[in-house]
C-alpha cells in the first residue's frame, strides 16, 4: 500500500482546478516523494494535487480507488469502459500518474499489490492506446512521454564483464541477464511501441515529445544486457525512424557515433548485432545514386567494425549490411573487399572463416571490372588461407570454388590468379596434415588444369624451377655455413 506518497490541499480540488495544475505543471522542477519503504522518483515536472493521494487499492474487476486525504474522501479511478468517452482523457491522466512511481524489485515481497497495481494499469494504458477508442488529447500524449521517459530512461546496472572482469563472451554460453524490473518495463515498451505504430499518433505532435533527446536516450539503452529490452528498443527505434522523417538523419549520425566509441574506445556494447538489423533495413531502402553521406558510413563506421575482437557476436548483421551495399552499388565491391583484407585476422582463425564467409557473399555480387581491381591482393590473401594449418580456415577458402559466379570471376582472369595461388595449391597437396583440405586441393587443382592446360603447364614449370633454385640456394646456405665451422674449429 502507498503510505502517505503525497500531501494535498484540506479541501477536494475540482476538476478546472486539476486541470489548470496539470496545464502549469511545465516549469516545476523534479520531486521526489518519500514513504517509510520506498524513495519515488517522479517525472521531470511536479504533481498534480488530485493525482494520487495517501493510499492505493484495487476493487475487483481492476478498478483504481486512490485514497485522499486524512479528511476520508475517496476518489475511485475505474476501468476505460466504465467511465462516458468525456471522462477517458482525465482518468488516462490519473492513470500515467499512477505509472510514475516506481519500486525496488531486487525485494520480491516489498509493496507486492502496489507493484501488481501498476503492472494492471500499464495494461489499460496499452489497452487503450491499442484499442484507438479515444484519440489521445496533445496534453496526455505529452504526460505519456514524461511517463514513459520515467520508467525506461535510468542507469543501466554494469555489465558482467565488469563484475567479473571476462572478456565478451557468446550470450549463448553465459547466463542471460534479466532485468529486474521487466514486469513493468515491458508494458511501459509495449506502450511506447503502440503510440508509434498508431495510426491516431499524428507525427507534427508526436515529434515535439520524442525528440531528438528521447531518441539519444533510447539508444543509450541499447547497451541493457537483457536481450528482451534490446529487442523492443529495436522495433520501437526502426518504427521511429520509419515514422518521424525528420529524425532520420540524426539517428543515423547518433548510430554512427555508437560504433565509433565502440571501435576506437571500448569494444564493448550489448546492442551493436540489433544497431546493425535496423541499419540493414535502413540500407536496403536506400534511394540510388546512393548519397556520399552513405558511402562515408560504409567506410569509416561498416568495414571498421570487423577490428573489435567480439565481431562475432554481431557478424551477420554486420555482413548482410555490407552486402546490401555492394547489391546496391556493385562499384563499391572494391572498397568493400580491400577493407576486409586491411582487417583481416593474423592470429584468429574464428574471425578467418567468419570473413572468408563473408568475402563469399560480397564477390557473389561483385562484377568483373571491380573483380580486376583488387584479385591480387585478395589472392595473395586467399593463398594464406589455403595454407593455414587450421583446417576449418583452409577449408572455408577451398569452398570458395563450390561458388559458380567466383570461379567464373577467376576463369576470366585465370592469367593473373593461377600465378597467385599455385604455389599454395601444390604445398597442400604435398604437405597438408588434413585429408579433407587435402582432397579438395586436388579437386581446385584439377579444375585449374581443365580450364587452362597452357597456363597450368606453364605454371608448373616455373613452380618446378622456383623450386630447384630454391634448393641449390639452400644448398650453397648449407656449405657456406659448413665452411664457416671448419675455418672456427682451425682457428681455435
Amino acid at each position: 500500500m502507498f503510505n502517505k506518497i503525497m500531501k494535498r490541499g484540506h479541501r477536494k480540488v475540482s476538476k478546472s482546478e486539476e486541470a489548470y495544475e496539470y496545464a502549469q505543471r511545465g516549469n516545476r522542477n523534479s520531486a521526489s516523494v518519500s514513504t517509510s519503504n520506498v524513495v519515488v522518483n517522479h517525472a521531470s515536472r511536479g504533481t498534480p494535487t488530485s493525482a494520487l493521494a495517501n493510499s492505493v487499492q484495487q476493487q475487483p474487476g481492476g478498478a483504481v480507488i486512490a485514497a485522499a486525504p486524512p479528511s476520508g474522501t475517496i476518489e475511485t479511478l475505474p476501468l476505460f469502459r466504465d467511465v462516458p468517452v468525456s471522462e477517458r482523457q482525465n482518468l488516462f491522466l490519473r492513470k500515467l500518474q499512477i505509472c510514475c512511481f516506481q519500486f525496488d524489485f531486487s525485494d520480491t515481497l516489498k509493496m507486492v499489490r502496489e507493484k501488481e497495481i501498476k503492472r494492471q494499469t500499464l495494461v489499460e494504458l496499452v489497452e487503450f492506446i491499442q484499442s484507438g477508442s479515444g484519440k489521445v488529447t496533445e496534453s496526455n500524449q505529452e504526460e505519456m512521454i514524461r511517463m514513459i521517459s520515467v520508467n525506461l530512461f535510468r542507469c543501466l546496472p554494469p555489465a558482467s564483464h565488469e563484475n567479473t572482469g571476462s572478456e565478451n563472451v557468446d550470450p549463448e554460453e553465459d547466463e542471460p541477464y534479466l532485468e529486474l524490473s521487466w514486469p513493468h518495463l515491458n508494458l511501459v515498451y509495449e506502450l511506447l511501441l503502440r503510440y508509434v505504430m498508431s495510426t491516431d499518433t499524428d507525427t507534427k505532435i508526436a515529434k515535439r515529445y520524442i525528440d531528438h533527446s528521447f531518441v539519444l536516450k533510447l539508444l543509450d539503452l541499447f547497451d541493457s544486457e537483457d536481450l528482451r529490452e534490446r529487442e523492443y528498443l529495436k522495433t520501437i527505434l526502426h518504427r521511429t525512424y520509419g515514422k518521424f522523417m525528420v529524425h532520420r538523419p540524426f539517428i543515423r549520425k547518433a548510430i554512427n557515433n555508437i560504433f565509433y566509441r565502440f571501435i576506437y574506445e571500448t569494444e564493448r556494447h550489448s546492442g551493436i548485432s540489433e544497431l546493425l538489423e535496423i541499419l540493414g533495413s535502413i540500407i536496403n531502402g536506400f534511394a540510388l545514386p546512393m548519397k556520399e553521406e552513405h558511402k562515408l558510413f560504409l567506410v569509416r563506421a561498416l568495414i571498421p567494425l570487423h577490428k573489435p575482437k567480439p565481431v562475432a557476436l554481431y557478424h551477420q548483421q554486420l555482413s548482410y549490411c555490407i552486402t546490401q551495399f555492394v547489391e546496391k552499388d556493385y562499384k563499391l565491391a572494391d572498397t568493400v573487399i580491400r577493407g576486409l583484407l586491411k582487417y583481416w585476422p593474423v592470429t584468429n582463425c574464428q574471425k578467418e572463416v567468419l570473413f572468408l564467409g563473408e568475402l563469399e557473399e560480397v564477390l557473389e555480387a561483385t562484377q568483373a571490372a571491380e573483380f580486376q581491381r583488387c584479385m591480387v591482393p585478395l589472392f595473395r590473401q586467399i593463398a594464406r588461407c589455403l595454407n593455414s594449418s587450421h583446417f576449418q580456415v583452409a577449408e572455408r577458402a577451398l569452398f570458395l570454388w563450390n561458388n559458380e559466379h567466383i570461379v567464373s570471376l577467376i576463369a576470366q582472369n585465370r592469367h593473373v590468379v593461377l600465378p597467385i595461388i599455385f604455389e599454395a595449391l601444390e604445398k597442400n597437396i604435398q604437405s597438408h596434415w588434413n585429408q579433407a583440405v587435402h582432397g579438395l586441393t586436388v579437386n581446385v587443382r584439377k579444375m585449374f588444369s581443365e580450364m587452362d592446360v597452357e597456363l597450368f603447364e606453364e605454371c608448373q614449370r616455373q613452380y618446378t624451377e622456383r623450386k630447384e633454385k630454391s634448393k641449390e640456394l639452400e644448398e650453397q646456405r648449407e656449405w657456406k655455413w659448413q665452411r664457416l665451422a671448419a675455418a672456427a674449429s682451425q682457428g681455435g
